[in-house]
């Protein structure tokens, strides 16, 4: 046999038999568990890998930098205000009335439109807003004064600023902050707190059984 293999040529010595059909089967198979073991691998952006805890001296910084990141919302300030003077406001003014200030009025015996021209010693316009009126007929019959008050003719209606808004006090400080040209009549403290921030708009509220003015700059009566 040993001088059978050096007769041969180099060609055919080197050439190995053809692996048989079961040989290759077997080692596609194992080549696809290899594949499949791979692919189980658990992924290092799971969420069940726990993250290192951050250093405590950097979470001041890391704090400012998110803050840095967040989108500030300026909101623009209307070209009528002069500072917190209201170039807008002037006769007729237009008197935002709420809820409680139409109660109000009924329990101090005060004619809305007489006693709001006494106040601004000038015309007005009272407007109400559906919001409103939608929450005196949720009161039902015992404020039902109120509510034929509110329908009053020379009143103006007012759509909601935004369909399906029923709560008033939303409605009537998202319209205030969109169009600086009220005044608004209320005697709601948490609604008068939210109003103060707004600048330029000034407030109309009982006192004493009479209506008060706030925040009216001097020379609107002049």
């Amino acid at each position: 046999t040993l001088h059978t293999a050096r007769a041969l040529p180099l060609s055919r010595r080197l050439h190995k038999p053809p692996a048989s059909r079961a040989a290759m089967g077997k080692q596609k198979k194992g080549k696809t568990k290899a594949f499949a073991a791979v692919k189980r691998m658990i992924s290092p952006k799971d969420a069940r890998i726990k993250k290192p805890a951050p250093n405590p001296n950097q979470l001041p910084k890391l704090e400012r930098q998110r803050k840095d990141a967040e989108v500030r919302n300026v909101a623009q300030t209307p070209a009528s205000l002069f500072f917190s003077h209201n170039m807008s406001l002037g006769p007729p003014y237009h008197v935002l009335i709420d809820t409680n200030f139409i109660n109000f009025s009924i329990q101090n015996k005060l004619d809305i439109m007489k006693s709001l021209m006494d106040c601004l010693y000038a015309k007005v316009v009272p407007c109400v807003t559906e919001a409103v009126m939608a929450e005196l007929e949720k009161l039902g019959p015992k404020y039902r004064v109120a509510l034929r008050l509110a329908k009053d003719p020379r009143f103006e209606r007012l759509p909601a600023m935004r369909q399906g808004n029923e709560y008033a006090d939303d409605d009537l400080v998202e319209r205030v902050t969109a169009h600086r040209i009220y005044i608004v009549a209320t005697c709601d403290r948490d609604l008068k707190r939210r109003l103060r921030k707004i600048p330029g708009v000034p407030l109309i509220s009982i006192k004493e059984r009479k209506y008060q003015v706030e925040r009216m700059p001097e020379g609107q009566f002049g």
